[in-house]
């Protein structure tokens, strides 16, 4: 598995998703809590919307932020985190045991531009 993963989200009928083909996941919306701490993480990156690049990892690497596993019991089979960067919770499906094989207790995170060129091919 790799240190640092990378997806790249863009919006959809403005709705936060990704696809990565490499694990499985088409379309794959971000819900509850999460598009809310994605806004604040690209507020700064031009027609982010179209398409970015977020960098995460179980470890924390330069320029990241942070996110904390909170235990809640509405969890059902996903994971909540709080991000103090927004001062907010939010919760991962289970598409991340297609990266991880029990939710990380930390998550690390960075949002990177995205080359335009790129953009479409999302």
């Amino acid at each position: 598995m790799n240190a640092i993963n990378a997806i790249f989200p863009y919006q959809k009928q403005g709705t936060w998703m990704f696809n990565h083909e490499a694990v499985g996941l088409f379309e794959e919306p971000f819900v509850a809590g999460i598009p809310e701490i994605i806004d604040a993480m690209v507020a700064d990156i031009p027609d982010a919307k179209e398409g970015f690049k977020l960098l995460f990892s179980d470890t924390q690497f330069p320029g990241s932020i942070g996110l904390t596993k909170i235990d809640r019991p509405d969890a059902g089979s996903g994971t909540w985190y709080y991000c103090p960067k927004t001062d907010s919770e939010g919760w991962l499906c289970p598409a991340l045991f297609r990266y991880y094989e029990q939710a990380p207790d930390q998550l690390y995170a960075k949002a990177e531009p995205m080359k335009k060129e790129y953009q479409n091919e999302l």
